[in-house]
């Protein structure tokens, strides 16, 4: 096995899920996401594109049916010793094979927990686990059991958390002497995905973003690269990665002379990452963080600029996408704790002037002063 953590620590996440399931009187889960069996198990693979589910019983028995492309994957990876398979032929449907799985554990008319937020349940997958299991047992939604129970990071995964920090700052330095007119997005790009993969980290679980000039304004990766000119704008949003734990930030940078509309941008931008900052400590919940960042962009006249999240929990994921589902937007009462990790992003994009300004960083909450996990300046990067 090749886990990345040791037995203590998966001893431990176990031992948080049996609390959490019995305190919701489940006799057993079934895990779907793929970073929810990679926290629990140590599991790393993309296979979760097919079929696939961990199942957990209330006594803390893990049972997995996979593909057998993922067999050999899951006992590199992972602790699981129990694997099944389910075969792929003609019409096959894997919800039957793990229906039979839950019969040989003995979960017939009991209460059992789906994640069905997640990437790794399609609609048609959760369809036919809804129809296979209706007269089986008694189906609940349990989607944020496991993602709940990873928002608090335990000091091993802080270890990973910091050096995912020191890539995301190496990825920017690298692009940095390249940012300037003429240069090709592709050679910045390549330049800063190049830094995290040599400095040993791992592929994002999204794309990471880049656009100039009008695609400045964009907030997702596209495909098509173009050479920045005299007069730019370049927004870049990116991630370190070890041991699948990401850590981002974002920033718009100005080629040539920044407008008076850019300065004033980045003055809205920079005053509401440091009001933010005074908020995220324990006290206060993730919906206090959005209400914050609005009531600084409103007061500026921003608030058709301004957009409805700002931020969001970061940890291990895996495609498509970097963001937990715990997110900086109104009304979220999600409390602010100590050790979590949270990407605090401030996005300011003005399509009536054609102007971008974006910045954003990585934070590890403690009992006061929310740590940045960055070197980098909050000052207006030009070039």
């Amino acid at each position: 096995m090749a886990l990345i953590f040791d037995n203590e620590e998966y001893a431990d996440r176990l031992a948080r899920l049996k609390s959490a399931m019995a305190a919701k009187k489940l006799d057993a889960v079934l895990l779907f996401a793929q970073e929810s069996m990679y926290w629990l198990t140590g599991y790393d693979t993309f296979g979760f594109v097919f079929f696939q589910c961990l199942a957990v019983t209330a006594d803390g028995k893990m049972t997995l049916l996979t593909r057998s492309a993922d067999v050999r994957q899951a006992r590199q990876t992972s602790n699981i010793s129990d694997i099944r398979i389910w075969v792929d032929r003609g019409q096959t449907d894997p919800s039957r094979d793990l229906k039979e799985m839950l019969a040989d554990l003995d979960l017939l008319g009991c209460r059992i927990g789906v994640e069905y937020d997640t990437h790794g349940m399609t609609g048609r997958s959760a369809h036919l686990l809804d129809q296979q299991l209706s007269t089986f047992c008694q189906l609940e939604d349990a989607s944020y059991l496991v993602s709940n129970l990873r928002l608090i990071k335990s000091p091993a995964e802080i270890t990973f958390i910091e050096k995912a920090a020191t890539l995301c700052d190496d990825a920017f330095d690298a692009a940095l002497p390249l940012i300037k007119p003429g240069a090709d997005e592709a050679e910045i790009l390549a330049a800063m995905q190049g830094a995290v993969l040599a400095g040993g980290g791992d592929y994002p679980a999204n794309n990471f973003v880049i656009g100039s000039g009008e695609s400045a304004l964009l907030c997702r990766a596209k495909s098509g690269r173009r050479k920045l000119s005299e007069n730019d704008q370049l927004t870049l949003e990116w991630a370190g990665v070890s041991g699948q734990y990401h850590v981002a930030a974002m920033r718009t940078l100005v080629i040539g002379e920044p407008s008076d509309r850019h300065h004033a941008l980045f003055g809205a931008a920079k005053a509401a990452l440091e009001a933010i900052e005074q908020l995220l400590r324990p006290g206060h919940s993730f919906g206090d963080i959005f209400d914050k960042h609005a009531e600084i962009m409103d007061a500026r006249g921003l608030s058709r600029h301004r957009l409805n999240a700002c931020g969001y929990s970061l940890g291990a994921r895996f495609a498509p996408s970097w963001m937990e589902h715990q997110m900086f937007h109104a009304g979220n009462p999600n409390p602010i704790l100590p050790s979590m990790s949270l990407f605090v992003h401030i996005i300011i994009m003005d399509s009536d002037s054609g102007t971008a300004m974006t910045l954003g960083r990585t934070y590890l909450t403690g009992e006061g002063d929310p740590k940045p996990l960055s070197r980098l300046s909050l000052d207006l990067y030009t070039k």
